[in-house]
């Protein structure tokens, strides 16, 4: 693991420290977790499966079933 110097302003800090402290965690864990989710988020775009078969539908056309034939 490497370290990052970085600068916040004082009112950034204390919110992350407050929020450190009820949480239970420290603030570069949660440093780390904002980086994560906000710019290492996996591309989440095209079709989606909840099962272990092929998927016949894409996620646009959810409510195509619902159409009258």
């Amino acid at each position: 693991m490497a370290t990052l110097q970085i600068s916040l302003r004082d009112e950034e800090l204390e919110a992350l420290h407050g929020i450190a402290k009820r949480s239970g965690c420290s603030v570069a864990d949660l440093v780390r977790e904002a980086v994560r989710r906000v710019w290492l988020r996996t591309d989440t775009q095209g079709p989606v499966a909840l099962w272990d078969d092929a998927p016949t539908h894409t996620s646009i056309a959810h409510d195509h079933i619902y159409d009258e034939p």
